[in-house]
């Protein structure tokens, strides 16, 4: 699939996770395990192509409840399962002609309710920064500090962050592989610019061909769980939850931040953060309330007196 339509080897995870779910409670609905097996074990070597042209649409209402009442998936959970349902049956029905129909096609997704994105506030970003400046070891601290200051300015995904390669630096631009594989130009600021280089300065010593920008202590590219964990360590420290905060909420912050502050137009924005769509990235124009209370308070109509001729 990553090759066919171009998505991310994260995407064409969490389809293949999707579908496995599916395929695992296709052998419950048609009495092929019993009904008392842990889904998790489910075997599914047996799924063959015959099975799943008998699917109908029923069947994938069915998954959708299941996944919903038995499993507690959240309303965006269930409409990435949908998306994964779509586009497989999509693939099987219309691309290679595998299956007689597309009982997917007809699939609604469920209503989702706007999300309002969790970010730090500047003060508190500045809090999370000072705490990892307390760590007395001089090249996890500068790694660290560095990372945590391309999230925070940059909006970078995990996986963006994690894939920086050296020769993608340049000047004030670094060159990021985004979702669907896409290349996009992120532009360094003063303080990213400086935290780089001071990184670069007491980065270990490794093979020319290890183009990895941040290393673990294996002197290996840092991987999205190792990043996850060391963000996850410091949010601890200064006193954040965890479970509300992590790397992405650091993109959402970056992005916040910008708009508050930056005075970035939403199609810039969009641009920066690698959205697809620009209904994406409008999630950050409704966090602003007094911005838009002073926009409409600044109307030269605002203070006419109704009772005035």
């Amino acid at each position: 699939m990553e090759s066919i339509r171009g998505i991310s080897k994260n995407t064409t995870k969490e389809y293949f996770f999707d579908l496995r779910t599916f395929f695992r409670y296709l052998k419950i609905r048609y009495g092929l395990v019993d009904n008392a097996t842990p889904i998790q074990t489910i075997e599914i070597d047996d799924i063959c192509i015959d099975m799943i042209d008998k699917v109908n649409i029923q069947d994938l209402h069915g998954f959708i409840s299941y996944v919903d009442k038995v499993l507690g998936n959240s309303n965006f959970a269930k409409s990435r399962k949908v998306a994964s349902l779509k586009s497989f049956f999509d693939y099987l029905h219309n691309k290679i002609s595998a299956i007689s129909k597309n009982p997917a096609e007809q699939l609604e997704f469920p209503k989702t309710d706007s999300r309002q994105p969790v970010y730090l506030t500047l003060e508190e970003c500045r809090k999370l920064l000072d705490t990892i400046l307390r760590n007395k070891n001089e090249v996890f601290r500068k790694r660290d500090y560095a990372i945590i200051i391309l999230f925070l300015n940059c909006g970078l995904r995990l996986s963006e962050l994690s894939s920086i390669d050296l020769d993608k630096i340049k000047d004030d631009t670094l060159i990021v592989v985004g979702k669907g594989n896409k290349e996009r130009t992120i532009y360094l600021n003063r303080s990213c610019i400086d935290a780089i280089n001071a990184y670069i300065e007491v980065r270990p010593e490794v093979p020319e061909e290890q183009q990895a920008l941040f290393l673990s202590i294996r002197r290996q590219r840092m991987s999205n769980r190792a990043i996850q964990h060391m963000v996850d360590k410091y949010l601890k420290q200064a006193g954040f939850d965890t479970s509300i905060y992590s790397t992405h909420k650091l993109r959402h912050t970056a992005a916040t931040l910008m708009y508050k502050y930056g005075e970035v137009d939403i199609l810039a924005l969009q641009e920066i953060l690698g959205h697809e769509s620009v209904s994406t990235t409008q999630i950050y124009t409704h966090i602003d309330d007094e911005r838009l209370r002073q926009a409409v308070n600044s109307n030269p109509l605002a203070d006419i007196d109704h009772e005035s001729k």
